[in-house]
C-alpha cells in the first residue's frame, strides 16, 4: 500500500498579534526526523517531511515560547529516542510525552522520567492510525505507578460518551487532546459536547485548547470552536492547556494548513482575559507537572 506524503509546516513562523507572558508553554508539538537518523515507522498513515529540533526551536522563538512537551507521533511508532532527543538538545526547555506498549517495564520508564519523560500518550483516533487496547493500557499504567506522570489520551470525538466512564475512573491526572475531537458543527447540545464538559468538572482531568484547526468546519478565526473553549474556561480554567501541535502533520490541502502565531490569536479571541490566559499558558503546565 502507498503511504501519500503529506504537508509539511509553512516555511516560516507568523508571530501573533499580542505578546505572550513570561515562561509560557507550547504543550503539544512534534519533532519529526529527521529521517535519516530517527525512521518513520513502517505501519504510519502518511509520510510528513521532516520537522527537526532546531526548526522547532526556531518556531517557538517567534511566537515567545519558552518551555514545552514534545508530543511522541505517530509517525514513529514506539520509538520514543527522536523525542528524548529533542529534551536532552533543549538545555531544559523541553519534556517529553512518550508512547508505549506491552514491552514497557517499570525500570525502562523510570529510565525515560530521569531522561525527562512526564507523561505517556495513547493515540487512538482511527483517522490518524492507532487503537486502544486496555490491556496494554492496564500493562503501562502499573509500570509508571509512582512516576507522577499524566496520561494522554487522542480520540475521535463521537468516542467521548462511551469513553467518559472509564476517562473518568483513570487513576492518574488525564489530559485530553484537541477539545476532544469534538464536531463542532453539530452544536453545544450534542452528547460529546456534555460528556467533555462533564469530564472538565473532574479534578485530574485536563484538556488541551489544540487543534481548533483540526475541528472547526469554518477555518480561522475558528468562531465555532470560540463557544466550546468559552464553556470549558468557565468548568476548568485551571486545568486547560495550549499547544502548536506544529508542524500540523495529516494536511494535504495548503488551505487548510494552519500558523502557530494564528492559532495563538485564536486564543486570544477564546480567551479575552489576560489572566486567564496566563494561567492557560504559564501556570497550569506547571502544576501539571508538579512544579508548583
Amino acid at each position: 500500500m502507498t503511504i501519500p506524503d503529506c504537508l509539511g509546516a509553512p516555511a516560516s513562523t507568523r508571530p501573533p498579534s499580542w505578546t505572550l507572558p513570561k515562561g509560557a508553554w507550547d504543550t503539544h508539538f512534534h519533532v519529526l526526523g529527521p529521517q535519516s537518523r530517527f525512521l518513520y515507522a513502517p505501519n504510519r498513515k502518511y509520510t510528513p517531511p521532516d520537522a527537526p529540533l532546531d526548526a522547532c526551536m526556531r518556531m517557538h522563538d517567534v511566537l515567545g515560547i519558552e518551555r514545552g512537551f514534545v508530543v511522541h507521533a505517530n509517525t514513529h511508532g514506539f520509538d520514543n529516542s527522536v523525542d528524548l532527543d529533542a529534551v536532552a538538545q533543549s538545555a531544559g526547555r523541553y519534556l517529553a510525552v512518550v508512547r508505549l506498549d506491552a514491552s514497557a517495564t517499570p525500570a525502562a520508564c523510570k529510565a525515560l522520567h530521569q531522561a525527562g519523560a512526564r507523561g505517556v500518550r495513547f493515540a487512538f483516533n482511527p483517522q490518524h492510525g492507532g487503537e486502544l487496547d486496555l490491556k496494554v493500557f492496564d500493562h503501562v499504567m502499573r509500570c509508571i505507578d509512582g512516576l507522577g506522570w499524566f496520561v494522554e489520551l487522542h480520540f475521535a470525538g463521537s468516542a467521548l460518551p462511551h469513553l467518559r466512564p472509564w476517562i473518568a475512573n483513570i487513576p492518574a491526572p488525564v489530559v485530553i487532546d484537541h477539545f476532544g475531537r469534538i464536531d463542532p458543527g453539530l452544536g453545544m447540545d450534542q452528547a460529546p459536547v456534555r460528556a467533555l464538559l462533564d469530564l472538565a468538572a473532574h479534578r485530574h482531568i485536563w484538556i488541551k485548547l489544540t487543534g481548533a484547526d483540526r475541528i472547526s468546519r469554518l477555518g480561522p478565526p475558528y468562531a465555532d470552536v470560540q463557544p466550546i473553549a468559552q464553556r470549558l474556561v468557565e468548568v476548568a480554567a485551571d486545568r486547560l492547556l495550549w499547544g502548536s501541535d506544529w508542524p500540523h502533520t495529516g494536511y494535504f490541502d495548503p488551505q487548510r494548513m494552519p500558523h502557530a502565531g494564528g492559532l495563538l490569536d485564536a486564543l486570544c479571541t477564546f480567551v479575552p482575559q489576560a489572566d486567564l490566559r496566563d494561567r492557560i499558558l504559564v501556570d497550569n503546565p506547571l502544576r501539571l507537572i508538579g512544579a508548583t
